[in-house]
């Protein structure tokens, strides 16, 4: 196990309201996690106490005044849904380019400089020791099956997830080891890519049977949605190169950009919005995987924010409409966030000291 922070606690807050607290969470080497049991299913009918199935969508290459502010080329991401949700005005992505803030969000692991070149080569990593907070060092795309993620810790706790990539086709999709990634640019008729799709990186997933069921195209995720039951815990999704914002024009001449991302959201979050999984313990986060050019965040944050600030709205019953949090966050803190809801231990930058996850500022209201 990689040394961390034990999970943070859930604890009532001004309004009485049960909140995560992970700020006040001890970071102990090797601790584990408490039983689920601490945190009990709520009994059918009863009101949960906080998030059972996080939603996760990633947009593409966006500072935050362009995509939040009056301005922004997309008014149903920052006016319609953001006056449904909390806007985190100060969160931050880890790095430059694209790969490095998806591994970050699913295993805590800081960019190395194959995925700062958005692992152009699909090559094995090549670790050269250890580091403190269960970082591992060297360099290199498929990390080792010794690196957890927080798919193989929801799985070992009996919870679900799944990654939905639209555009993969076939379930766990990535190149062969050792050759070039064809889908770093897109074609009229394929523009899945894999640098979003971060699963496809790490050993432990590729070489289990988890990947074939649960590193899927993202047209399965309507059949999904029908129930809670067939919801997963966690919903990893990546729209394609055109609908993330991420081509402007695109490959299938479109116009790209914010404007393609805002009509892709208007078409597919309201089916999110509608599930039975969401209206009975929802969490949707959509953010930015980077910020534009070569933007940063302040100093001084555990494990950086050289990717700039891109903010991220979160939506849920436990959450108010229209309100702003201006603490401090990453994308390290969204993993923090995850594991601290499914009583998991954090992992890696995730369990560094100061990195919070979301707590009262976010979950401010009852369901």
């Amino acid at each position: 196990m990689n040394p961390g922070k034990s999970k943070g606690t859930i604890g009532r807050g001004v309004a009485g309201l049960l909140v995560l607290a992970a700020a006040t969470a001890l970071s102990v080497s090797g601790c584990q996690p408490k039983s689920a049991m601490d945190h009990p299913a709520p009994a059918p009918g009863a009101r949960a106490d906080r998030p059972g199935h996080v939603f996760v969508i990633n947009l593409e290459n966006q500072g935050f005044d362009a995509a939040w502010g009056a301005d922004s080329d997309a008014p149903y991401l920052s006016e319609t849904l953001r006056s449904k949700g909390v806007l985190l005005s100060k969160y931050y992505a880890i790095a430059h380019h694209s790969a490095p803030n998806y591994i970050a969000q699913i295993s805590g692991q800081a960019a190395n400089p194959m995925t700062r070149n958005d692992c152009a080569t699909y090559v094995p990593f090549v670790p050269v020791g250890t580091a403190p907070l269960g970082q591992v060092k060297g360099t290199g795309c498929i990390y080792p099956a010794s690196v957890p993620t927080v798919a193989g810790q929801l799985s070992a706790a009996g919870k679900t997830w799944k990654g939905y990539m639209e555009g993969m086709k076939t379930p766990c999709r990535h190149p062969e080891t050792g050759a070039e990634d064809l889908n770093q640019d897109a074609a009229p008729d394929d523009e899945y890519a894999t640098r979003h799709n971060p699963f496809v990186y790490f050993a432990a997933i590729t070489s289990s049977p988890d990947c074939q069921k649960s590193v899927v195209d993202f047209t399965e995720l309507a059949g999904d949605l029908k129930s809670a039951a067939t919801t997963p815990n966690l919903s990893y999704i990546s729209p394609n190169l055109c609908n993330d914002g991420h081509d402007s024009p695109c490959a299938d001449g479109r116009e790209g950009g914010l404007v393609s991302a805002d009509v892709w959201l208007q078409k597919q979050i309201p089916a999110i919005l509608d599930s039975p999984a969401y209206k009975q313990d929802g969490m949707l986060v959509i953010t930015f995987d980077e910020a534009d050019g070569a933007s940063r965040g302040p100093r001084g944050v555990p494990g950086g924010t050289a990717g700039g600030r891109v903010g991220a709205l979160v939506l849920s019953p436990f959450a108010r409409g229209g309100t702003t949090s201006d603490k401090t966050y990453s994308h390290y803190s969204l993993l923090a966030t995850i594991e601290d809801i499914f009583s998991l231990t954090r992992l890696a930058y995730a369990g560094a000291p100061g990195v919070d996850s979301f707590g009262s500022d976010v979950f401010n209201s009852r369901p």
